[in-house]
């Protein structure tokens, strides 16, 4: 049991420490600038004053225009749902984008959560266009933070090959699509979808890039 997890997080378990050991805070200053945004929008749309002011600039729904919600989507990733406790959300964004932050860096992180953000909003409009998903569903917000959370998460374990702990998070995701099918849990596995082929065209171009040994001479 022990080898396991050993094999399972250990490369993981030594980036985190190590980068933590040199740098403290100072590896994580994007991350906790997310969990301080991503407060303080909580704080902005639960007040009279401001609901529609952060609902204008982060908030994506598949009824917009593409090009507004393409606008939005990069401040939508820091937009915690209103039914949901924000605490939560504030511990994923610190967890999950400060081991990415660490082990990924910071704009590969952002790119990841991006990417993964983007799929689950693509994949609205296609559902809802397809008839997948009900048109009602058109009007519905986009799952914010979440599905940047998800989508790192399988990126980290892929790029630390932490396979067990992966595809429980896929599992997982599916089971919730299962239980309680609503759009936020089929923007999680588009946006896990995303992820994972972004990690399958980056091992494309490297096994392209990389010489095959038999070719030499």
């Amino acid at each position: 049991m022990r080898e396991a997890a050993r094999r399972e997080w250990g490369p993981l378990y030594t980036a985190v420490r190590d980068g933590l050991a040199a740098r403290r805070l100072r590896a994580i200053p994007m991350t906790l600038a997310a969990v301080c945004l991503t407060a303080a929008l909580q704080y902005v749309q639960n007040q009279s004053w401001g609901y529609g002011f952060v609902q204008d600039l982060g908030a994506v729904r598949a009824v917009d225009p593409m090009w507004l919600a393409l606008l939005r989507t990069p401040l939508s990733l820091f937009v915690p749902a209103l039914d949901l406790p924000v605490w939560g959300a504030l511990a994923q964004i610190l967890i999950v984008f400060g081991i990415a932050e660490i082990c990924l860096g910071r704009w590969r992180t952002l790119c990841v959560a991006y990417v993964a953000t983007l799929g689950g909003t693509l994949y609205a409009r296609l559902a809802i266009a397809a008839g997948w998903l009900p048109a009602s569903e058109a009007y519905v917000v986009d799952t914010g933070p979440s599905a940047a959370v998800v989508g790192l998460a399988v990126y980290v374990c892929w790029r630390y090959r932490a396979r067990f702990t992966g595809a429980l998070v896929v599992v997982t995701m599916i089971a919730e699509c299962v239980v309680k099918p609503n759009l936020a849990g089929w923007e999680h596995l588009a946006a896990i979808a995303a992820v994972l082929i972004a990690c399958g065209a980056r091992s494309a171009v490297r096994g392209i890039r990389r010489p095959d040994p038999g070719s030499a001479g």
